[in-house]
């Protein structure tokens, strides 16, 4: 399994600034190893995002996306203590979701 998301959600008045750092390979299937072999591709192909269990995020990505991707998104009608909830999924099948509390 992946490593976790380090997700910060800060408020200020009614918004909410939410930053992700997201731990991923992002193989784009294009590089060689040194034996001349093609790696495989292996990337977020979908991250979506929830306030409150509200969707307010989502995404589509391919593999132009730089390994381990920062996103950074604000959310309006946001206070302290509210929960955001991040979620990736590649293209080999794998996903994971995090949550962090807004301050």
């Amino acid at each position: 399994m992946a490593d976790p998301m380090r997700i910060r959600a800060a408020v200020a008045s009614d918004k909410a600034t939410v930053r992700v750092l997201m731990s991923h390979e992002m193989e784009t299937g294009q590089r060689k190893d040194a034996a001349g072999k093609t790696i495989p591709a292996w990337h977020i192909t979908e991250v979506t995002a929830t306030h409150n269990g509200k969707p307010v995020f989502a995404a589509e990505w391919g593999g132009s996306v730089s390994k381990n991707p920062f996103l950074q998104f604000v959310v309006k009608g946001a206070k302290a203590g509210d929960k955001f909830s991040v979620t990736w999924k590649d293209n080999k099948g794998e996903s994971r979701t995090d949550e962090a509390t807004a301050t």
